[in-house]
């Protein structure tokens, strides 16, 4: 058991390799760059270490609580979570737990490949993605059948913000400080304006996403895209990007221009940019959204759930967890109650404005 910035070069090169041999997509989110940053911040962060023959053969990280209540590395942000093992290799759940001193281990984006935890989920949650692999034009030609207005309308909308705002300006990779200063307290607003949990008011957070927008790694990359007009940011978007996967992270847009949809401008701007760079996937995320439902090509499974060994522990985890998780699943399945619950949120939090 290593805290995340004791792992060799060794050993994250042997994750690196696991982590290539595996049939998953290759989110940034499983490599060990992600998982050191969140230990920089996160005191309870631990990756246990599985050999075989000597060799390194998996590499489980996670985040260790009161009474060894287990979560997945960077739960409540992570968009991807797992063990990075041996093709092969299948420990038992059980008796890793017992050996990271866990009494459970939750989890809210399993990985669909793992199946050391999968038989442990509550429930399978939809991730939508953008498929570019064929270039963007191809992608294009996707959203032309499946949605024949939604594209040409979003081009007109680009034309009229150059017109009536300024030149449309669109850069993948910004390293201006300020741009991502801007995105967050855009985000910060969105939450309050929707009645959710600011992320950003949580200091961990903040500050992991300041160290990861520093990391420059081939399989983990941090990366602020902005959308500019007439000089000034309109939109931007922060997420991690690997060789061959964009995770869309944290999107926001300057409500003052709303009308001319610049979010969805920005994603069809970074589809383009990624398919350019030779990343053939774009993953929006679990949860859904309007405009998810407009640029997605396809959807893949993640999980929600925690994996137990007998104990208080495990007992106290079920009772902090499960009643929250069903009472949200419950709204969730019904259309017209989830409908109610969001605009219950967003009149709670008009209230709360001074």
């Amino acid at each position: 058991m290593l805290r995340p910035g004791e792992l060799g070069e060794g050993e994250r090169e042997r994750w690196r390799a696991l982590r290539a041999a595996s049939r998953s997509p290759r989110s940034p989110f499983m490599e060990p760059e992600f998982t050191e940053a969140v230990g920089r911040v996160r005191p309870g962060a631990r990756v246990a270490v599985l050999y075989e023959g000597g060799e390194a053969a998996g590499f489980l990280p996670y985040e260790r609580g009161p009474l060894g209540q287990g979560r997945a590395i960077g739960l409540g942000v992570s968009d991807c979570q797992g063990a990075v093992l041996r093709p092969g290799l299948a420990p038992d759940p059980r008796q890793l737990l017992r050996a990271c001193s866990l009494s459970s281990l939750a989890f809210d984006n399993l990985e669909a490949e793992q199946g050391l935890f999968v038989p442990y989920a509550a429930e399978e949650h939809t991730s939508y993605v953008i498929d570019v692999e064929k270039g963007y034009e191809a992608y294009e030609s996707v959203l032309r059948a499946q949605s024949p207005k939604f594209l040409k309308t979003t081009l007109a909308k680009e034309r009229r913000l150059g017109r009536q705002v300024g030149d449309v300006r669109f850069v993948f990779d910004e390293r201006e400080p300020a741009a991502l200063r801007t995105l967050m307290e855009w985000k910060s607003a969105q939450y309050r304006r929707t009645g959710r949990r600011d992320r950003f008011a949580q200091e961990w957070i903040t500050r992991l996403v300041g160290r990861l927008a520093e990391t420059r790694a081939p399989q983990c990359t941090g990366t602020l895209s902005v959308l500019y007009a007439g000089g000034r940011p309109v939109a931007a978007h922060f997420g991690l990007r690997s060789a061959s996967v964009l995770a869309c992270w944290f999107p926001a847009y300057d409500p003052e221009v709303a009308k001319f949809s610049p979010g969805l401008v920005l994603h069809l701007r970074m589809a383009e940019a990624a398919a350019a760079e030779g990343i053939g996937l774009l993953d929006m995320g679990r949860g859904a959204a309007e405009y998810k439902d407009s640029l997605k090509t396809g959807e893949l499974p993640v999980y929600e759930g925690t994996a137990t060994r007998p104990g208080a522990g495990a007992a106290l985890q079920w009772l902090g967890r499960e009643p929250a998780r069903r009472a949200h699943s419950f709204v969730r399945g019904r259309p017209r109650l989830a409908s109610l619950a969001a605009r219950t949120l967003k009149g709670a939090a008009r209230l709360r404005r001074p």
